[in-house]
């Protein structure tokens, strides 16, 4: 398997022409914020101080988990296919915010423990029907993992545009984000589990005893893609190959939630410089969400007490992210408007 490599943004001197045109813009300095700070990151990707958003998709891998056996989730593991079918029928949260923003949506089985047929808006690239249970195993063969990555990269690569999002769903995916952010983030799992899908505090310590106890299972393991296979979901390590492959292609990433960071977290770890392409779209409010993004010195655009996943953080992002490239494109500069710069 051959992972692409990802050239980190960094360019002075069009840094510092970016920074020029956004400080002649009719404005005080640094008046816009966290815009500006936007404005000149997807100049840096883009290479060019014209900046532009085409085509903006949205991902949404779905998988099933074995260690939901382990009664690590609130809810049964039929509803992964059940909302798959939601969005499909343009049902989901994540419909109504992509229609909303312009957003083309794209559904991946990347490993649904469900046979859906050949069906309208459905990608299918299934590599097994969910995970084994990392409680007692593997969650997958190296040759699995490595073809979940490969089939990522493959469709990342048929994506037009220049901004994609990523999102997942998945019943059991916030215990494997958990494992995935301890082994990775070391942090200590108490600090990573959280209530998923709506856990009881019984629950929660019911997960953190799972987790812990696998972790004594599978033993040390540095590799990051040895990790995800030990505990990741197909649809993770999907997510983790299409976000490389996006990153190599110089597309901006809008990362979601706490399942769509530990699929990041694993491909930093591989290509760290994939970190200039990352818009982080909010701070969820499942528990381990903000350590996690403190891990990778991130810092989110929205705080809106999300916890759903399924992209919904990314489509919200979105237009922040348009008004960034339209006051560059669209706004007037001190010359063109006659006003004194002075007077800012």
């Amino acid at each position: 398997m051959q992972i692409p490599h990802i050239a980190p943004t960094h360019d002075a001197a069009l840094a510092q022409r970016l920074q020029h045109a956004i400080d002649n813009k009719t404005k005080p300095v640094g008046s816009l914020g966290r815009l500006e700070s936007l404005a000149k990151q997807l100049g840096l990707i883009q290479r060019t101080a014209d900046i532009e958003i085409r085509d903006p998709a949205i991902l949404v891998f779905a998988g099933d988990h074995g260690v939901v056996a382990e009664g690590v989730s609130a809810y049964p593991q039929d509803v992964t296919w059940q909302m798959v079918e939601n969005f499909l029928a343009n049902g989901a949260a994540i419909n109504v915010f992509a229609r909303q923003t312009g957003c083309a949506l794209h559904v991946v089985d990347a490993g649904v423990n469900h046979d859906f047929g050949v069906r309208d808006g459905l990608i299918d690239r299934k590599v097994a029907p969910g995970t084994a249970n990392f409680a007692q195993g593997p969650a997958m063969t190296q040759a699995q993992c490595a073809q979940a990555l490969e089939r990522g990269m493959a469709l990342a690569r048929d994506v037009p545009g220049n901004v994609v999002g990523f999102g997942e769903m998945g019943i059991g995916n916030t215990t494997a984000a958990a494992a995935l952010m301890h082994k990775l983030a070391g942090v200590p799992v108490a600090d990573c589990v959280g209530a998923g899908t709506g856990l009881t505090p019984e629950g929660i310590s019911r997960k953190q005893q799972v987790i812990e106890a696998a972790m004594a299972k599978h033993g040390t393991l540095c590799d990051p893609l040895a990790v995800l296979a030990t505990f990741g979901g197909f649809e993770i390590a999907m997510m983790a190959g299409a976000m490389l492959q996006s990153a190599a292609d110089r597309k901006l990433l809008l990362i979601d939630g706490f399942i769509t960071t530990s699929a990041l977290l694993v491909a930093a770890q591989v290509q760290p410089a994939i970190l200039d392409y990352c818009v982080f779209a909010h701070a969820s409010h499942e528990n381990g969400h903000a350590r996690m993004l403190a891990k990778l010195g991130a810092e989110p655009l929205l705080h809106l007490d999300l916890r759903l996943g399924e992209g919904t953080g990314a489509a919200l992002a979105l237009p922040i992210v348009q008004a960034a490239v339209n006051f560059l494109r669209q706004m007037a500069t001190f010359e063109s408007a006659a006003v004194s710069q002075q007077c800012m």
